[in-house]
């Protein structure tokens, strides 16, 4: 209980700090991160890391699902899952085949009633 109040009573002093700082003071932020954002040399940086970003992010998503495959494997061993044989990918063949369709099964109510009813007489 203490750690809260003293979490709100943070809270209130923050509030009426950052009220007084104003708008102004919000203002005079901005105006300086905008100038040095739009600063040239920042700027070169910037189109530099795109750049390296570009190149890096097929091999960076490569690794990455290389990995979430493996640990997705040693997961379902540890749940006792086996894992699933792969599949083969998809041809036009397999999507222009027609679908089947399952006849649904018979109740089994009906067929141990029938069967009681024979055994009975």
């Amino acid at each position: 209980m203490r750690g809260k109040v003293l979490f709100a009573l943070g809270l209130g002093v923050g509030y009426i700090f950052g009220t007084r700082a104003g708008r102004a003071r919000y203002n005079q932020i901005k105006s300086a991160a905008l100038k040095v954002w739009n600063d040239p040399r920042v700027q070169e940086q910037v189109s530099v890391a795109t750049e390296f970003v570009k190149d890096k992010a097929p091999e960076v998503a490569d690794f990455v699902s290389a990995n979430a495959r493996k640990v997705a494997a040693k997961v379902d061993e540890a749940r006792g899952i086996k894992p699933a044989a792969k599949k083969p990918a998809a041809t036009k063949t397999a999507a222009t085949k027609p679908a089947t369709t399952t006849k649904p099964k018979a109740s089994t109510k009906t067929t141990t009633a029938s069967t009681s009813e024979s055994a009975g007489k």
